[in-house]
């Protein structure tokens, strides 16, 4: 696929052969400002997630409402994702990309000036609706003004920003809020925002805006994708907490998401403009890319969150500690990614994704056999295979996903694309969540069976703990029986991590089955890599 064409469609005069293989130094500028603009939008995530027990004390917010700092970001950025290629095709990638960058820099601005919890909810929303246009739009970049000979160097480089920004998140959050105060998880932003504007805004001309679209935008096909993805992510993300559909606020959404699906659905197939160009999901490699990047979406967010998960709650580390553990997966991805891009132009691509799964499927294996005292080195090896394993998957997936849609379609194709790798880390979280409420019950009650006064083993234990608190002129018995429960609670949270890791090795295993499904793509120099938060 040749840069003849933009991702709107617009034809424009082909490039001579001799000049495949050189690049306009004006458009390299401009496509390396858009990565940095999606390496913030998705680092955004994580950055504050790991700090939000500094963000809750400054505003003096419940631990009821400063979820919504997460969730607001999220709901918002999930609209925005695959509406931003109809935007894009009315008003240009230039417009697009630039006001997406000056918006998330000004409500980042907005974010660290927040005094209550309502200021810092609503900046975020519009901090994720605005950032979410700057995400696809690099994909498209990609697969249009570089040449296939290129884009084993381009895949690489998306790819890398793409799952290195969620995986350092916490290591950069919790050091700046340590270093300085959470005020600086926003404010760090401005500079390269200003930045990334100025030179959008001067540097872009991949295409021209195609106002005359906007007289046949579909309001009502905005509406109802904004109620149906918006209500769908508030049940992923807050359902587990709330005891999913016994809780009304949850079962509300949930039927206006199912109502809004079936309206967007409809006028996605029989208006003249949809705002969501689904035929994309006719080609099947399209289709069957979608799948693995929502499968990617689960192996990128959800090891993201269950590692920190572990390591605070069975561990006790901070926010610091917790993100130094974890650089061991973005080092291993940063290691991998000229591998990728080299053998993405002399392997199979699903020979590619063969490795990718099995270095995933091997990695959470190993975490089955996960015990209390886990620490940065029995955690090492399982990281280095994720981080291998993302690199390895992530370059194929987008080049066959995206690497045979026409020119016409890619800009459109890119937002579906990154809205299944979202959708992906959110159905995972919410699985994972609840794997691990329910699991723990479970284990626990199993647990507490054999942990009994008919239990020598146990009997013994209780015994000896209570007479060490005794001599301390405690009630020993009562004070052991304390500590009892306190370990059978522990050990039953254990084994629900290992049961999560056993379902995900199990997810990774049919991955690497289902590759067989996918046809071989077309030899090419490569392919564009990417991301979603």
């Amino acid at each position: 696929m040749a840069g003849s064409a933009t991702a709107t469609g617009v034809t424009i005069p082909a490039a001579p052969a001799h000049a495949g293989d050189r690049m306009d130094p004006r458009k390299l500028i401009a496509f390396f400002a858009m990565v940095l603009g999606m390496f913030m939008s998705i680092l955004d995530i994580q950055i504050v997630s790991a700090s939000l027990a500094e963000i809750q004390a400054g505003l003096s917010a419940g631990s009821d409402e400063i979820g919504w700092v997460q969730t607001a970001y999220l709901i918002a950025e999930v609209i925005m994702i695959p509406l931003s290629g109809t935007l894009a095709r009315i008003i240009s990638t230039r417009y697009l990309f630039a006001i997406s960058a000056a918006g998330f820099t000004m409500a980042s601005a907005l974010a660290a000036t927040a005094t209550n919890i309502d200021q810092m909810i609503v900046y975020r929303a519009v901090q994720g609706f605005i950032g979410g246009g700057m995400i696809p739009s690099v994909f498209a970049a990609a697969f249009t003004i570089f040449p296939p000979s290129k884009r084993s160097i381009v895949s690489p480089i998306i790819g890398l920003i793409a799952t290195l920004a969620p995986t350092i998140g916490p290591t950069v959050g919790g050091y700046l809020s340590h270093a300085f105060s959470w005020h600086w998880l926003f404010l760090v932003n401005i500079v390269p925002g200003i930045i990334v504007t100025l030179v959008t805004w001067n540097f872009i001309d991949f295409d021209k805006p195609e106002l005359s679209l906007f007289k046949k935008f579909d309001w009502w096909g905005l509406i109802s994708m904004g109620v149906f993805l918006g209500a769908l992510e508030y049940v992923l993300e807050e359902g587990n907490s709330n005891d999913w559909f016994n809780d009304n606020s949850i079962a509300l959404a949930a039927v206006a998401s199912g109502a809004a699906a079936i309206v967007f659905f409809y006028r996605a197939f029989t208006v003249e403009f949809p705002v969501v160009d689904l035929k994309a999901f006719a080609n099947r490699n399209f289709s069957f890319g979608s799948v693995f990047s929502f499968v990617m979406g689960i192996g990128l967010y959800g090891l993201t969150y269950i590692y920190p998960v572990y390591l605070g709650r069975i561990r006790g580390y901070d926010s610091l500690m917790i993100g130094e553990t974890m650089f061991v997966s973005g080092l291993a991805m940063f290691f991998t990614a000229p591998i990728a891009g080299r053998l993405s132009t002399k392997m199979d691509l699903r020979l590619m994704m063969v490795i990718g799964f099995i270095s995933f499927a091997a990695g959470t294996y190993i975490m089955i056999h996960l015990t209390a005292d886990w620490d940065f080195y029995e955690l090492f090896i399982p990281q280095i295979l994720r981080g291998f394993g993302l690199m390895m998957c992530m370059v194929p997936i987008n080049n066959i996903a995206l690497g045979t849609m026409p020119p016409s379609r890619i800009r459109g194709a890119s937002g579906l694309f990154n809205l299944t790798r979202n959708l992906g880390g959110a159905v995972g979280l919410a699985v994972i969540n609840t794997v691990l409420t329910s699991r723990q019950d479970v284990h626990y009650e199993r647990l507490r069976e054999n942990v009994d006064w008919g239990n020598p083993a146990a009997l013994e234990q209780m015994n000896n703990m209570a007479a060490n608190f005794n001599s301390y002129g405690m009630d020993g018995t009562s004070v052991a029986i304390k500590q009892m429960v306190g370990l059978a609670t522990k050990q039953a949270v254990i084994l629900s991590f290992s049961d999560v890791f056993l379902i995900l090795t199990a997810l990774f295993v049919a991955m690497i089955l289902g590759v067989a499904m996918i046809k071989k793509p077309a030899p090419q120099g490569g392919g564009g890599g990417g991301g979603g938060h």
